[in-house]
């Protein structure tokens, strides 16, 4: 009988990415941890935001996240 493999999640992937309930996936925009003094508060609030990635990025996590 032949052996049925689970795949592996990768880790650091599933602490960086989200999968929407639409297929897509959300990450974390770059560029508010640290010297923020000169950015305006605006910019700011909508850095905390999630970003929505791209077609050719989803497909590339897709596999990185097999059971997301």
């Amino acid at each position: 009988m032949a052996v049925k493999y689970k795949l592996k999640t990768n880790k650091a992937v599933s602490k960086r990415f989200k999968k929407t309930a639409s297929g897509k996936f959300l990450a974390k925009q770059s560029g508010i941890k640290h010297i923020n003094t000169h950015m305006r508060s605006k910019v700011k609030r909508k850095l905390r935001r999630h970003k929505a990635l791209d077609d050719v990025n989803a497909k590339r996590l897709n596999d990185l996240l097999p059971y997301a």
